[in-house]
């Protein structure tokens, strides 16, 4: 479904992607792992045209993500910010209806407000969440609103930033339970970045270990303990040494 080629991103003498490789499968759950500032978000603002690349390729779904028709290309995706990005103006319900009352999905407001409610129990929300703003909510609360947006359009493709930052470990388990359940039931392919180790072995179908601007592992979360490469060991057991340099 994503194909990044030899995809380069610099800023000024700061190379941040050197020539990534990888392929994400239809419908799996890719996770992107790699430590503080290596590039994991700028890959992913890449393949949603935040960023433009220095060089190579990305495609989704064979279409060169460069040349797509922004709107269509756009609605294809759904997304989970790392801080929630809700807006505090606006209730719940129509943070999580916001797509869908604007553009080319745009949706009658009671028909959106219903597909939002609907959304908000699939996230363990009662319907009487929908009228509160985001501040009347917890931390968890207010993940499980911005999940609930994310797949409120349906979309084929869904990105996770950081989804479990900032909560307890309890509630950061119920966040991986449900994303793992709604990637899998709606089908979708997914591409999460994260550190948190806990989140990856209960969410990927693959793993991806970004390193000095490159992929330095990928293969199934199966084999990523037996896996043998140092970059990665050292990395997902939390070892301050090994060849990853810890910056001091």
């Amino acid at each position: 479904m994503i194909t990044l080629s030899q995809v380069k991103k610099s800023f000024g003498n700061n190379h941040v992607l050197q020539g990534v490789d990888l392929e994400i499968a239809r419908g799996k759950s890719m996770v992107i792992i790699g430590g503080s500032g290596t590039g994991k978000s700028v890959a992913l603002k890449s393949v949603l045209g935040l960023v433009t690349p220095d060089g190579g390729t990305i495609t989704v779904d064979g279409q060169d993500a460069a040349t797509a028709e922004r709107d269509a290309f756009l609605a294809r995706f759904g997304m989970l910010f790392q801080g929630g990005a809700l807006f505090d103006s606006l209730p719940v319900w129509q943070n999580v209806a916001f797509r869908l009352m604007r553009g080319a999905l745009k949706r009658p407001k009671e028909e959106a407000r219903e597909i939002a409610i609907e959304k908000l129990r699939r996230v363990g929300l009662k319907p009487d969440v929908a009228d509160r703003l985001p501040a009347e909510l917890s931390g968890g609360m207010q993940k499980r609103v911005g999940l609930a947006r994310a797949i409120a359009a349906e979309p084929e493709i869904i990105f996770f930033d950081e989804p479990t930052t900032g909560l307890d470990p309890i509630m950061s388990g119920v966040i991986n339970d449900l994303i793992r359940e709604i990637v899998v039931e709606m089908g979708a392919t997914a591409m999460t970045i994260t550190h948190d180790m806990t989140s990856v072995r209960a969410i990927a179908d693959n793993v991806a270990m970004l390193h000095d601007g490159v992929i330095q592992w990928t293969g199934p979360v199966a084999d990523m303990d037996s896996a043998g490469d140092p970059y990665l060991d050292q990395f997902i057991h939390g070892r301050a040494d090994g060849p990853i340099e810890a910056v001091r």
